[in-house]
Formats: C-alpha cells, sequence, structure tokens
C-alpha cells in the first residue's frame, strides 16, 4: 500500500515563526491569471533510473521484498498470477488515468516481459482499479492514500469479505484476482504515484524496505515512477524459473543464474553492504511523520530516527531521510535548526544513485527557507539546481513548486516581466501535480506569503 504522503512537499510556516501563515485573499502570485483551464504537464513513458548495485546485492533485495510484508511479518512462499494479467479502470475514472496507466502497461510489457494489457470491456480482469472518494477510502485505511487487496474485484466485495482468510496475503499460495483502491478526487500526480506502486505490488513483491533509495517499494514515497530496479523486480518475480509456492530457499537457490540472465551488467565482485532496517527506526518515522501522531511526540521521535541512524552508522538514504525529518519538524520553531537539518541531508542525498530524486526534495526545502529569510538569490540559485532534478524523477508537484519559488525570487530582485513568465510556465505543471485551482492557488499563495516575510512583511 501507498501510505498518505509522509515527506510533504513544502513545510511553509517551516520559516514563518510558530503561527501558521494568514495568507489574506489578493496574496497569491498568480492573481491576474484569468484562466486555469490549459494543458497539464506530461512526462514520457521513459525508462525509470538505472539501477547500479552488484547482483548479489540484488539477490538480497529480492528475497528480503518477497517474503516479508511491511509489518515485518513473514510471507511463507512467493505467490505470483501464473498466466497472462487483465488490468481493468472503474468508478469515478479520473481524466488522467487512463493515458498514466496505458504508459505503466507499456512499461511493464516492454522492461519487465509482463504479460500484461487491458482487459476488454465487459470482461473480468485479473486486477481492477477501482476510483473513490478519499474519504471512503481513509475510513477503511486511514494511513494510506491507495492499497490493494486480493481475491476481490470491487470495493463492495471487499467490505463483504473484510477480515475473511482469502483476504489474508501471509495465506495465498498463488494470486488469481486482486483490486487495487484509489482517491478519484486527488491530483493527477497522486493517481499516477498510486497506479505505480499499488499495481506493481498487486503482480509483485509485498514489502517496502526503507534501504532502497532508486525504488517505489520504500516507504518514504519520494521516488514517483517504477525505476529500473523495480522493473527488475518484477521480471525477476516472473521469471520461469520460479513459480507460486516457492519457499524463500527454494528461490535462493534459483537466484544465482537468474538474477545473471536478466542482470548481466551486475555481474561484478560485490556483496550485501546496507544492515537492515531496526523496527525501532521504522517505528520512529510512524511516530514522527504519520498524520495520525501526536503533535507533541513528532519532534523526539525524529530525533529518535537520527540517534539510530547515527548509532548504526549509516550515510544512505535512512540517514538524509532522518535529517529531512527532524528539518521538517524543527522548522516551525526553530528555522536555523531547520536549515542545518536541510542541508545534511542535501549532502547525504546527493551521494545516491538515485538520479537526484531525494536531493531535489532537500534543495526545495532550502530553497523555501532561503526565500523566507530574504535570501531571494539564494532561492533562486537552489531552485534552479534542484528543476533538472524533479524533472527527471518526474515530480511535477515539485518542479511547479519549484518554479514559484524562483519567480518570486525573480520579482524580488527586480525582474517583474521574467518572473510573471515563470509563473505562467508553472501552470501545466501544477494542474498536474495540485489537481484543482483552489489547490495551485493555495501553493502559490503560501509561497508569495513566504516571500512577503523575507521582505519584512
Amino acid at each position: 500500500m501507498r501510505l498518505a504522503p509522509l515527506i510533504g512537499l513544502l513545510l511553509l510556516t517551516a520559516c514563518t515563526g510558530t503561527a501558521p501563515l494568514s495568507v489574506t485573499k489578493g496574496s497569491t502570485s498568480l492573481d491576474g491569471i484569468s484562466s486555469f483551464a490549459g494543458p497539464m504537464l506530461t512526462f514520457p513513458a521513459k525508462p525509470g533510473i538505472p539501477s547500479l548495485r552488484p547482483n548479489q546485492q540484488i539477490s538480497q533485495d529480492f528475497i528480503d521484498l518477497e517474503f516479508h510484508m511491511e509489518s515485518g511479518l513473514a510471507l511463507p512462499v512467493l505467490t505470483r498470477f501464473e498466466g497472462p494479467i487483465s488490468v481493468t479502470m472503474t468508478g469515478h475514472v479520473p481524466a488522467s488515468a487512463p493515458d498514466d496507466l496505458a504508459k505503466l502497461v507499456s512499461r511493464l510489457r516492454s522492461e519487465a516481459a509482463i504479460d500484461i494489457r487491458f482487459a476488454a470491456p465487459g470482461s473480468p480482469a485479473t486486477i481492477t482499479i477501482e476510483f473513490l472518494p478519499k474519504d471512503t477510502l481513509r475510513h477503511l485505511e486511514p494511513t494510506a492514500a491507495c492499497f490493494v487487496v486480493p481475491n476481490v474485484s470491487s470495493m463492495a466485495e471487499y467490505r463483504g469479505r473484510r477480515g475473511s482468510a482469502p483476504l489474508d496475503w501471509q495465506l495465498l499460495t498463488r494470486r488469481d484476482r486482486a483490486a487495487i483502491f484509489i482517491p478519484s478526487d486527488t491530483s493527477p500526480q497522486e493517481v499516477r504515484d498510486c497506479l505505480h506502486e499499488e499495481t506493481a505490488q498487486a503482480m509483485g513483491p509485498l514489502n517496502d524496505l526503507y534501504r532502497l533509495p532508486d525504488s517505489v517499494f520504500n516507504d518514504d514515497n519520494f521516488q514517483s515512477v517504477l525505476t529500473e530496479f523495480d522493473m527488475l523486480m518484477l521480471k525477476m518475480h516472473y521469471a520461469p524459473e520460479l513459480a507460486s509456492g516457492m519457499s524463500a530457499s527454494d528461490v535462493a537457490a534459483r537466484l544465482p543464474g537468474l538474477v545473471a540472465r536478466l542482470n548481466p551488467k551486475g555481474q561484478y565482485p560485490g556483496g550485501w553492504s546496507a544492515a537492515d532496517t531496526p523496527r525501532a527506526w521504522i517505528d520512529a518515522v510512524g511516530a514522527a511523520l504519520s498524520p495520525n501522531s501526536a503533535q507533541a511526540a513528532r519532534l523526539p521521535a525524529a530525533k529518535r530516527m537520527l540517534a539510530i541512524a547515527q548509532a548504526q552508522g549509516w550515510q544512505d538514504n535512512r540517514a538524509g531521510f532522518a535529517w529531512f525529518a527532524l528539518g521538517r519538524l524543527e522548522a516551525p520553531h526553530d528555522p536555523v535548526a531547520a536549515q542545518k537539518a536541510y542541508s545534511n541531508a542535501a549532502r547525504i542525498y546527493a551521494s545516491l544513485p538515485d538520479d537526484g530524486v531525494h536531493l531535489s526534495h532537500a534543495l526545495m526545502q532550502l530553497a523555501a527557507i532561503a526565500l523566507a529569510t530574504g535570501h531571494a538569490d539564494q532561492a533562486i540559485q537552489l531552485a534552479d539546481q534542484a528543476l533538472p532534478l524533479a524533472r527527471s524523477g518526474q515530480n511535477a508537484a515539485l518542479l511547479a513548486t519549484l518554479l514559484m519559488i524562483k519567480s518570486e525570487g525573480l520579482l524580488i530582485l527586480g525582474h517583474a516581466t521574467e518572473a510573471a513568465a515563470l509563473r505562467l510556465d508553472s501552470l501545466p505543471a501544477a494542474r498536474y501535480g495540485f489537481g484543482s485551482e483552489q489547490e495551485v492557488r493555495l501553493r502559490a499563495s503560501e509561497i508569495a506569503a513566504l516571500a512577503t516575510h523575507g521582505q519584512g512583511g
């Protein structure tokens, strides 16, 4: 399941003192734009970021993803669909979803060699993607943005069979059908992200591992679309050497030859280097960033995240995430500490083999702090550094936010014409990343208020 976003794109109260921003009507930098109708940004169905790791490490990743669930519970056997996979969409299907799903299906066929296609109209499907109001899904799964359930094909069927043995992933010996539930009233980007992660988990591994920087199988939610690593995991999952019902030892015995065949570029020396993630750190992530956590418990939990990361000696994305979480939670009352935390996150993220996806988020937060503290030139520089990374990561919401920050910085420096043009340029990305005009205006209002604060307004 894809968790409700933990990282957030901006903590815009972060740099303005302890009180939330008070944004009055008319403060938005998008005032004067008469119409928000127009094209949305679209991303090509290009291959995901490359996977750079030895096959011995990939084999261990595969075992850990396949034989555990996100909760930590063990799965006794590998399960998959045996035969062609068909997919269909039902409910209030968002306008952007058919194209994004078509791109995903095309990539799954070409990159993961999976026999998947759209079901014929009116025919039953292996995987049914049902779109429902966000409130309906939150009532069932409060922390999930979207989720997948085995052995059902609709929400009505899920409600009627909830809690029964056939819906327990641990009791499956093979997969026959599954339903994915996605909000119908969210942004196109969130719909796409749910399509990628939940379709991958409906077909393949059920676990998420915080140690993976280049994968959607990671609850930090930085990766938006399936990567080369993810496609390799799915390709291995459906390789002819494997079958439903195999134990971990059965699969492990076949992995050396299997991964060598499917990933010849990974045949070089190197073993498993990253330590497992302690459950105490995972619990601290939930306490720090879950929307259900008590406010008073969040900052101490983020500090626990960092203390555990440092005790483990991590210098990977988990260490970066600990600093990132601390920055997010320090921001409302201590912008200086937040800037230090985000800078440490950026330093670590700059070394990751993730095509700059993580780094772009840290740079955006630093750009927002720079804007709010009166350093417009620095905000522009940080936004310029992050913009190509956001494009490469196919994150339209992040891209639009960076363009808005840069626009406000240009306005402060007296480049009003260039700032206005950039505001218009941000709209296609904002339409895809945020969805409604209301959400786009809200984000622009928050950033405009940051700029006002930075000028002493």
